[in-house]
């Protein structure tokens, strides 16, 4: 096949002298012209840098970057170019904004043949009825429709698409690369797409080219699955099973290294909120078979129509030491139940009882860990630690509470910035501080919402070995909310489904029966485990779109969570 981009020994830094840092060493990489090429890697490894290379936006500091075999001196239409961030006109409609490239690249056309041409990408994107909205009346997925219309209409040779759905929840991405490879099986355009998903490099790409932490390529990896791919039929399919498994062994060999620092030990100090050891021993036989007790909790919210149920009927009892995952489509209510049961969030009916009590109002005893991860931006992490530590240990020494806080904060992995700002950390190094935070209290009840929702996918799966290796040396009963079916299977002794809302309640529970302590890379090499991913994946597509099979009526409205 004829190479139509060419990277020829390419490197790229940024800054002079000591705060130079080389982002991409000694790039070679050919991309044929039709081909669909997916570049995979972490946060900071220079996919970013490299698709800017591509589109003419910077220029290599060595080596040479060539499109059609003459050199690549700056932007051009012949390479359409769709960012993470939507890039609109804010003022402009969908159709308007679209018009803008279409003016750009055809200015020759007539008014008519200008609108029409818009109006095909805009239809080709699924807009058609949108396409007098401005962008404020537009989801986040409707907004990157636009964007890649607009990219389409400048009727570019190849497609540089640089992670256009990261920012989207999981079914939106989910349909909105459907809809990308729909495209690009009818218009056979070249496609680059930078990406930090493993399963949508399968799903989309011909080839996958890993981009390590170093700057450097990895070795280019063939998708062979057969087109048309199905991403529900890949689950079964063994040869999509060994691919996966090929390429994020790779991934987590390369970047995901091993943090823990030291072997400080925790002092024997108790937290305030602890049992008096005659009243645990008392009701340690009930306690421990229902340590966390959902009884008939409901959530109603007051509306200029009536009262709106949101959860209805939700009964779940947990053992100590049990670790739940909490899924469902964005809307379900998943993140409602779990604010009742950090008492943020009032309970309507029914009761959250927790170590035989009910559970009323906020309390130390239930840490939280947001997706957003709160902190102190003017503290630096040991003091965004110290903080829920001294009110929790407060006969405690100073020492004592300050071995508390070293030690979880070697345990995610900050032995060597535990005096860094807050404001000064990435959001996953903040993350790994509300990590440390949360367990450093000693909970009975650990709460995790979305904790690793706005990470890219393989900074998550760092996360959550972190969160794992903590969690399996403490055993504190949990609950996660989450969207992601991997990280569900993989963190929980039980994943817990819940049906749309309104009404939303348990709509199925699976006892996941694989060994602990759990890697990724030893999971996808299990024999259940992708059945166990089937069978939640099944529960989710019955309720894909706000469908609710126990009813026979219309899709039903989705409820804010």
């Amino acid at each position: 096949m004829t190479s139509i981009l060419t990277f020829d020994d390419v490197s790229k830094g940024f800054g002079e002298g000591k705060t130079r840092k080389d982002v991409l060493r000694g790039i070679d990489l050919d991309v044929a012209e039709g081909e669909f090429v997916a570049i995979l890697g972490f946060s900071g490894s220079g996919k970013s840098t490299l698709m800017n290379l591509m589109a003419g936006l910077v220029t290599p500091d060595q080596g040479s970057v060539s499109f059609k075999g003459k050199p690549v001196s700056g932007p051009g239409p012949e390479r359409g170019l769709v960012f993470q961030s939507y890039s609109l006109m804010p003022w402009l409609t969908v159709a308007g904004n679209v018009m803008l490239a279409v003016e750009a690249v055809h200015p020759k056309l007539s008014k008519a043949e200008k609108a029409a041409k818009a109006q095909r990408y805009i239809e080709m994107v699924g807009l058609g009825h949108a396409t007098t909205r401005r962008p404020a009346e537009l989801s986040g997925g409707m907004r990157q429709r636009v964007s890649v219309a607009r990219a389409l209409a400048m009727e570019p040779e190849v497609l540089l698409l640089d992670e256009p759905l990261s920012a989207l929840d999981a079914l939106t991405r989910a349909n909105l690369a459907d809809e990308i490879l729909e495209i690009w099986e009818r218009e056979r355009t070249t496609c680059v797409l930078i990406t930090n998903d493993v399963d949508e490099a399968i799903l989309l790409a011909d080839r996958i080219v890993p981009l390590n932490p170093d700057g450097t390529l990895g070795e280019a990896v063939q998708v062979t699955l057969p087109r048309p791919r199905d991403r529900a039929a890949m689950n079964s399919d063994p040869a999509f099973k060994a691919l996966r498994a090929r390429v994020t062994g790779y991934l987590m060999d390369v970047g995901i290294k091993s943090r823990v620092e030291g072997t400080r030990r925790l002092p024997n100090i108790r937290p305030v909120h602890d049992l008096p050891a005659a009243q645990k021993a008392a009701q340690e036989g009930l306690i421990d078979e229902r340590f966390l007790d959902f009884s008939q909790l409901h959530k109603i919210y007051p509306t200029p129509k009536g009262p709106l149920t949101v959860v209805e009927d939700f009964n779940l009892k947990m053992n100590r030491g049990e670790f739940i995952s909490l899924i469902g489509h964005s809307g379900c209510g998943k993140s409602t139940v779990l604010t009742m049961a950090a008492g943020l969030n009032e309970i309507s009916k029914g009761a959250i009882k927790l170590d035989g009590r009910h559970v009323e109002g906020a309390d130390p005893e239930r840490a939280v860990v947001f997706q957003s991860p709160s902190l102190f931006p003017w503290l630096t992490a040991r003091e965004n630690v110290a903080v829920g530590v001294d009110r929790v240990y407060p006969r405690a020494s100073q020492g004592e509470r300050q071995e508390v806080v070293e030690h979880y904060l070697e345990r995610v992995g900050l032995g060597d910035a535990m005096d860094r700002m807050a404001s000064e950390m990435s959001n996953g190094m903040r993350q790994r501080v509300g990590i440390a935070r949360a367990f450093a209290l000693s909970p009975k009840l650990l709460l995790l919402d979305e904790p690793f929702g706005m990470l890219d996918s393989l900074t998550r799966w760092e996360l959550q070995e972190v969160l794992m290796d903590v969690w399996d040396r403490t055993k504190t009963t949990a609950v996660c909310v989450t969207h992601d079916v991997d990280e569900a299977i993989l963190l929980a002794d039980r994943v817990v489904m819940m049906t749309n809302g309104p009404r939303a309640t348990i709509g199925k529970i699976v006892d996941v029966n694989l060994p602990r302590p759990r890697t990724r890379k030893e999971l996808l090499e299990h024999a259940d485990y992708y059945h166990y991913r089937q069978e939640v994946l099944d529960f989710l597509e019955e309720y894909e779109h706000g469908r609710d099979p126990r009813k026979k009526s219309a899709p039903s409205a989705i409820a804010a969570e």
